[in-house]
């Protein structure tokens, strides 16, 4: 019988540009890499961990020092080995998430087969991955767009009050289809509504986070009257928050940093589908571990915004690939990543 062993180390994300959303700025991501060991087999996983949301290398690596898996006889008892891991101290999403991502990389080359055949789901119905277009001055977004020119969507942060003229910069050099992250800016629904026509007006597909996550009733009146769709990131984390979100947002943002990993985020996938919500796979910045493993799922989701790992420039790992757009996933067991 073998037994598990749990190695982790920290990591810093370089980013290739300073990178802007509606509340701060930054150039790096912290990041702890694990290893799941069992009868010589080992797993890969990651721990990103944006500072917004309060997890650190050193919360990290203090939760996971807490990890024992040595009462668990086989990384089959998926289910048990993860209410466990659950269990052993509040929030820690991401931490949790570096444990279950190389738990489910361990099974699948244990199985010898790729995550997304073991659950029985098609590469070839993900849709094609969004690129994010950070907050900046005109000249370096027109220059973001440039570099971009493979994708068939782009993501655009919004939320201050430059958004008028970043809509209309990016216009002026590409007609692509784009989804507006407005993370939280927003704060009156009347003016949120003016902003969503403005924007389907301009081939915007849809408005993520657009007002603050308590504002329930207020983004709740905004997807009633909104002409695009709403989706909840800040404001959708775990599988229990997904129900209470029927009405208040078209649809949710799963991140496996959000929702402690792959076993959640597919269970939080099947659920808004059956509540007829929308689906989006979103994720931090993140080495091609963490987007590999989220690749998995996205078969399920009706966007995907897998682009973590290109806006990174020390990768350690080679795994989904973006060609055209597209997300590639590769043909290997696990979440199919091979250290560079």
């Amino acid at each position: 019988m073998g037994q598990f062993t749990l190695r982790f180390r920290p990591y810093t994300l370089e980013m290739r540009h300073v990178f802007t959303v509606a509340s701060f700025s930054r150039t790096t991501t912290p990041v702890i890499l694990t290893e799941l060991e069992y009868d010589g087999i080992v797993g890969y996983g990651e721990a990103s961990m944006p500072p917004y949301l309060g997890e650190s290398q050193e919360s990290v690596s203090k939760f996971l020092n807490q990890i024992n898996l040595s009462h668990f006889q086989s990384p089959f008892e998926t289910a048990e080995i993860l209410a466990y891991v659950d269990q052993v101290a509040e929030k820690n999403t991401a931490a949790k998430a570096a444990v279950d991502i190389a738990l489910h990389d361990l099974l699948g080359k244990i199985m010898n087969q790729p995550f997304y055949k073991i659950w029985g789901l098609n590469p070839d119905l993900i849709p094609p991955t969004s690129y994010t277009i950070g907050i900046d001055t005109e000249e370096m977004i027109r220059k973001k767009v440039a570099e971009a020119d493979q994708f068939k969507i782009l993501k655009v942060k919004l939320g201050l009050d430059t958004d008028k003229t970043i809509i209309d910069t990016i216009r002026s050099v590409t007609d692509v289809p784009l989804c507006a992250d407005v993370n939280q800016g927003w704060k009156n629904k009347e003016e949120a509504l003016e902003m969503a026509h403005w924007l389907h007006e301009r081939n915007v597909v849809f408005l993520e986070q657009p007002m603050p996550k308590e504002m329930i009733d207020e983004n709740a009146w905004l997807t009633e009257h909104s002409p695009i769709p709403t989706i909840a990131d800040e404001g959708c984390q775990r599988l229990a928050d997904v129900p209470k979100l029927q009405g208040v947002y078209t649809g949710i943002n799963i991140k496996l940093m959000k929702c402690t990993g792959m076993r959640e985020a597919k269970q939080m996938a099947e659920l808004a589908r059956s509540l007829d919500m929308k689906v989006m796979l979103g994720c931090m910045t993140e080495t091609s571990c963490a987007i590999s493993a989220a690749a998995q799922l996205a078969p399920l989701v009706d966007w995907a915004d897998l682009d973590g790992a290109l806006l990174i420039g020390n990768d350690i790992y080679d795994g989904m690939r973006v060609e055209e757009g597209n997300c590639i996933l590769p043909d290997r067991p696990g979440i199919g990543i091979l250290k560079k």
